[in-house]
Formats: C-alpha cells, sequence, structure tokens
C-alpha cells in the first residue's frame, strides 16, 4: 500500500502534467501507420500498425474496460454506419503483474503490433473516421489515454484508402482563431484593463500567505512538531560556539526554504512551454479525478488507516548524509526533515498544488505558495536557536498532535468533493449537482463538529480533553455548516456568497436549469452566432471568457451580474455570449485542425475548449478565466478588457464605458439588420 501511494504521488507532483503535454507531442512514444484493403463487397480490413519507441509499452486492446489499455474508437457517424466483425492483434503479447501499478496484471506489446480490423460499411458511406485511443508505460510513467486520428476513404468503386492519419493545418479554420480586426492597443474609449501586473502581485501575495499559513499548519503535526526542540538543541548544543550554532540553524532553515521552492521548478518549464497548459491540466477530467482519489487518500490517512511516507532507502540516504559536517551535512538534514515528514506535509503540498494549478497565477503562484509554505516551516528552526529560552513556552507533544492531523483529514475530504464537481462539470455528468455538494459538505461539517465534541471517536486516539480551543474550533465549524443548509433549498437564500464560486453554479441544479434566474448569455460556445446576433440587434457584444472550474467565474456569475443596474445594462444593451475554454466537446472530425503558433510550435484544436481559449490567448494576450471583453460586431474593440472584477460599481462603470465608446464609436460601423 505505502508503495503504491508513494507512486501515486509522484506522478501527482510532476509526471502527471508532463503526460497530459505529451499527448499532442510530436515525441509520442507510439508512430502509427495506417492501410486498409477490400475484402470483399462493403467489407474491409483496416489496419493500424504501431511502432513503440524502446522501452515503452503499448497496452494491449483485449485488457478490459476498467484497465490499462487500447481501443479503436470511431466517430458518431461511422459508428452508425459501419460494423465491427473483428480486431485481431499481430504481435507479441506479453502479460505480467506490474509492481508499480500494486500488482496488477496488464497485458502490452513492445517494439511493434498491428491491429487490424474487419470492418462492413453499409451501402454509399465513403468516410470512416475514428481514433486509435491508446495508453503506454516507462517505468512510473503512464501518459494517455492519447488519440491518433485516423481517415479512410471509399471511392464510387467501393476501394478503400487512407487519407491522413493525422489532423491538417487549415488557412481558413486559422484565420477564424486569429481575428485581424481585433487591435487589443487601439480602443475606442481608455477604460478597463485588467491590471495584470496589480493583479498578479496580490495573487502571488495572497497564495505566499496560503502557503505561510499551511506550513504553520504543517508545524502543528506529529512528524513535524516534535523535531523542533530536538534540531534546535542539536545545533546549539553540538556547535563549538554560540555563532556557529546559531549560523548552522540559520542556514537549516534556508535549505528547508529552497528544497520546497526546487519542487516548483519543473512547473516553469511547462509554463513556458506553453501559456495555456497549466489551465489545461486544471481542467483536465482524469487530473481532477485523480486529487479527489488522491485527497480521499490523504484523508483516509490523517484518519490514522494507514500511514503515507516516502520511500525508506531515500530517507535513510538522505540521513546517513546528514551526518558529513559543513553546509553539506546540514543541507541533508534539511533534506531529511523533508522526507521523515511527507506523511504529514504531504497532503498539505498537495493541497497547495491543486490550488495553484486550479486558479489562473501560473507556476510562479506556485513557487511563492510553496516559499510561504517552507519559510513557515523554516522559522521555528532560526528562531528558537537565536533565542533558546523561548523552547520552555512551546506545548509538549502529546494527543492534541494527533486531533490536528483528523480535523485536516476531514478538511482534505472536503476538498476532494471539490475536484470531482470539477470532472463532474467539465463532463456534465450530472452525479454532484449543487445541492449533492452541499449536502456532502454538510455532512462533513456535522462530522467534524461531532469528533471536535468527542462524540465520534477513533480508535487510534487517547483520551479526549475538551478544551477551549477545541470547543470554540467546534463552534466555529458548527456554524459553517449551518450556513451551508440554505444551499439545499430553492430559495433566494440559496446562494452563499461567502463560498460562491466553489460550490457548483446555481444553474447545475437537480430543481433544473430555470429554478435560479440569473443571467444568461444569448449566445453560448458559438463567438460566430454572437457576432450575427450582435449585428442583427445592433448591439455591441460582451465576450465572456469562462470555465466550467472557474471559481471566480463563478462569483462574477452569482455576485455581481445579478446586481439590478449590472443585470439590466447586459440584458437591455449587450449582446452576452459566454465561451468555455475547458469546453471538452469534441468538434467534429473535419472541423479539426492544427494551429500554427506564432512562435513557429503546433498546437491541435480537437475540442469546443481549444478554440476559445486559442481565441483568447491569441487576440487578448491572456489566459486567465474570467476575462470580459467589448466589441461591435465588426469586431472594434471598444474598451481594455477587464478580468475577475468583484467591485459591482466599478464593473458597471466598464460596462457604461463601452456603450459611451459604441455611441461615438463603434455604432457608426455597425449594419442593423432588419
Amino acid at each position: 500500500m505505502k508503495q503504491f501511494i508513494t507512486c501515486v504521488f509522484a506522478l501527482f507532483l510532476s509526471i502527471t502534467s508532463l503526460n497530459l503535454v505529451a499527448q499532442d507531442s510530436t515525441t509520442s512514444p507510439v508512430q502509427w501507420q495506417f492501410n486498409a484493403s477490400k475484402k470483399s463487397a462493403n467489407e474491409y480490413i483496416l489496419s493500424f500498425k504501431a511502432v513503440i519507441s524502446p522501452g515503452w509499452r503499448l497496452f494491449s486492446t483485449t485488457a478490459k474496460d476498467d484497465e490499462l489499455n487500447t481501443r479503436i474508437v470511431f466517430d458518431s457517424a461511422t459508428a452508425a454506419n459501419v460494423t465491427v466483425n473483428s480486431i485481431t492483434e499481430n504481435g507479441k503479447l506479453q502479460q505480467l503483474k506490474e509492481p508499480v501499478l500494486d500488482n496488477m496484471e496488464i497485458k502490452f506489446f513492445e517494439q511493434e503490433v498491428a491491429l487490424q480490423a474487419t470492418v462492413t460499411a453499409k451501402e454509399g458511406f465513403k468516410k470512416i473516421r475514428g481514433t486509435v485511443t491508446y495508453m503506454t508505460m516507462k517505468g512510473d510513467n503512464i501518459p494517455g489515454p492519447v488519440e491518433a486520428p485516423f481517415l479512410y476513404v471509399i471511392d464510387a468503386g467501393g476501394n478503400i484508402s487512407t487519407q491522413t492519419g493525422g489532423l491538417l493545418e487549415s488557412a481558413e479554420a486559422a484565420q477564424a482563431l486569429k481575428r485581424t480586426a481585433i487591435d487589443l492597443n487601439s480602443p475606442v474609449n481608455d477604460c478597463g484593463g485588467t491590471g495584470i501586473e496589480d493583479d498578479r502581485s496580490k495573487s502571488l501575495m495572497g497564495i505566499f500567505i496560503l502557503g505561510f499559513l499551511g506550513g504553520l499548519i504543517g508545524l502543528l503535526t506529529p512528524c513535524v512538531f516534535p523535531m523542533i526542540p530536538l534540531t534546535v538543541s542539536f545545533f546549539t548544543k553540538q556547535s563549538p560556539t554560540r555563532q556557529k550554532g546559531i549560523f548552522n540553524a540559520v542556514m537549516y532553515g534556508v535549505f528547508i526554504l529552497l528544497i520546497y521552492i526546487v519542487l516548483s521548478i519543473p512547473f516553469h518549464f511547462l509554463d513556458s512551454s506553453n501559456p495555456e497548459i497549466l489551465n489545461t491540466i486544471s481542467t483536465n477530467v482524469w487530473l481532477n479525478i485523480f486529487f479527489f482519489v488522491i485527497f480521499v487518500v490523504f484523508a483516509l490517512s490523517f484518519f490514522g488507516l494507514f500511514e503515507i511516507t516516502m520511500p525508506g532507502a531515500l530517507a535513510n540516504k538522505a540521513g546517513s548524509k546528514s551526518g558529513t559536517g559543513g553546509l553539506g551535512g546540514i543541507f541533508f538534514m534539511a533534506l531529511t526533515l523533508a522526507l521523515v515528514s511527507f506523511s504529514c506535509t504531504g497532503p498539505i503540498l498537495g493541497s497547495l498544488l491543486a490550488g495553484s494549478l486550479s486558479t489562473n497565477g501560473g507556476a510562479m503562484q506556485l513557487s511563492m505558495g510553496m516559499a510561504g509554505f517552507g519559510l513557515a516551516l523554516a522559522l521555528p528552526f532560526t528562531v528558537f536557536a537565536l533565542f533558546p529560552s523561548l523552547l520552555h513556552s512551546l506545548p509538549r507533544s502529546g494527543g492534541w498532535l494527533t486531533s490536528v492531523k483528523i480535523v485536516l483529514g476531514f478538511l482534505e475530504l472536503a476538498l476532494a468533493v471539490k475536484f470531482l464537481s470539477n470532472a463532474d462539470l467539465v463532463e456534465h455528468w450530472g452525479i454532484l449537482k449543487r445541492e449533492v455538494f452541499f449536502g456532502i459538505w454538510i455532512l462533513i461539517g456535522i462530522l467534524l463538529v461531532l469528533y471536535l465534541f468527542g462524540i465520534l471517536r477513533f480508535k487510534h486516539e487517547g483520551p479526549v480533553k475538551l478544551t477551549k480551543v477545541r470547543v470554540a474550533l467546534a463552534v466555529v465549524f458548527l456554524a459553517f455548516t449551518i450556513y451551508l443548509v440554505p444551499g439545499l433549498t430553492k430559495t433566494k437564500h440559496a446562494n452563499r456568497a461567502l463560498i460562491s464560486g466553489f460550490p457548483p453554479p446555481l444553474t447545475y441544479s437537480i430543481y433544473g436549469k430555470d429554478a435560479f434566474k440569473g443571467v444568461e448569455a444569448q449566445v453560448i460556445n458559438d463567438y460566430e452566432k454572437g457576432l450575427q446576433l450582435a449585428k442583427a440587434q445592433g448591439k455591441p457584444l460582451l465576450i465572456d471568457f469562462t470555465g466550467w472550474a472557474c471559481v471566480n467565474c463563478r462569483k462574477m456569475e452569482e455576485n455581481v451580474w445579478p446586481v439590478p443596474e449590472i443585470k439590466e445594462i447586459i440584458e437591455k444593451d449587450y449582446v452576452l455570449v459566454s465561451l468555455y475554454v475547458d469546453d471538452r466537446a469534441k468538434l467534429p472530425a473535419d472541423q479539426q485542425f492544427v494551429y500554427s503558433l506564432p512562435d513557429g510550435s503546433k498546437k491541435n484544436i480537437r475540442t469546443v475548449g481549444d478554440v476559445y481559449a486559442t481565441l483568447q490567448s491569441q487576440n487578448f494576450t491572456s489566459v486567465s478565466q474570467p476575462l470580459y471583453v467589448l466589441v461591435t460586431p465588426e469586431e472594434k474593440l471598444l474598451t481594455r478588457p477587464v478580468g475577475y472584477t468583484p467591485n459591482e460599481k466599478e464593473y458597471k462603470a466598464w460596462l457604461e464605458c463601452g456603450l459611451e465608446a459604441f455611441k461615438k464609436g463603434g455604432k457608426d460601423a455597425a449594419v442593423i439588420i432588419k
């Protein structure tokens, strides 16, 4: 169990994100070759040959649906007109139990394999489209599922040929993404603006503070707290002079800080290679499910069911190096602390990582969070080394440390629900409607309150003492749980502003989409239709770049847009189009293409979200949501775009500035169709 959890957490920290990048990489570990032949009238043999890179394994098509596998998937039109008679594999099939996957039995191929599908096409059907959806493995790296598209064409004589095995560039489609009429530097009115530098500065400071608070919580866990007096005593008593002891303790703290900052460095490479990648990662369905599973595992660990640890060999090796003396020895002492405390700090770090990826701050935001976390862990060792007498004021280790872990376990469960909700929203599964989300959080809150009052107990705990701090904390959580209750109702109080953005939107309700009337977009996920409607009505267009998993987007929609004055302006004077950049709905096969970015790199446009994420980044140099843009029907920019604007007066003034710009400089260009 420990080995499995360790591997999963390693994937969680770095490999998973790299896998997501690999899905569209030109350096895929498998290169596919597509061929086809006619077997008889309307019956064909489709061939998919896989050339597998050294060291990689391609999973078999014979694995069960709930296992790692490869699948031949046809699009809807093909599935309706083509019958699959059989699928065979020509290659050396291997089968073994994989330790990395907790000894799960896997079936795979190495070097190469040829898949053959014998199919029958209906009379007159001309194009067989689909993808080979496959998964590969090398060591503990398991990217995927990755899609390799194919297209077979049947001519008038019934002969079949391969047209293409991948996406092609389309000049016409590319022009639809890069809108030449939009001039970001020349708005009619010079108002608005994202204030990106100020916003980023505030965001970075905010995540630093959150990371610092997370580090303080980490200090109060059984893995770290007892180490403070032991480590400080070591530096003060083992050093030849007091000055040397203080220097060593300070360097110990510095190394702790640097170790946690270094953990964020790989994400900077991802962020620089593709500015949209962290947003893509954060809204990826499988990664959100991954976070959900990990957080549940963390919670169970905090409840005492098992312990999550780093590999013993790694911790022992670092520990053996700590006795070498000098700065090198101090560094390995710091590294040893980071490794042995992992069972307590890992879940907190996981929350920090997941939170950073789910916002728009990029890799720098993650680094700031890690810096705050490392600083909070490092400070006590330095402060107590400077003032050893303060050690006597520290509370003694005891059962209260276990209570801290259990409280964190309940909080981890609540966070787990949030990530499952993200996946549910993006895929529209409908399993975690708003009221279901509130119900689960209320249940977790009740259990937490019962635990704090000593009614709910865990076997591994000692006697519970109801201290003033514990009772006060119980009262706070009880009040918060009661605050959540109206979220279950169909009343005007259902919108809980304090946590707006965390639960699903009001429209994602068991009572139906129309149960809570808000400001609805006239057009959703179709920019061209939005322009046409704006032209027909002679109104400016309000473009809302949003996301299903975007917290700040929900805050704007539920707290700012419903303000009567703002609601009236949007509904009366604008055409609102909402473009979801994380919409995973696949485009029709003939509308998928490769887009060339200005730096020469290529991006596969496969989904509706790909279209609008690229439209936003290429025309407005922003990958953050929400982003609001005002344009005329001819795409003349009326104001500078704005991002998250919780100040109602400020947002209203921006909308009015756009109307003024439309009247004086934009309306003349509008063609009103009657």
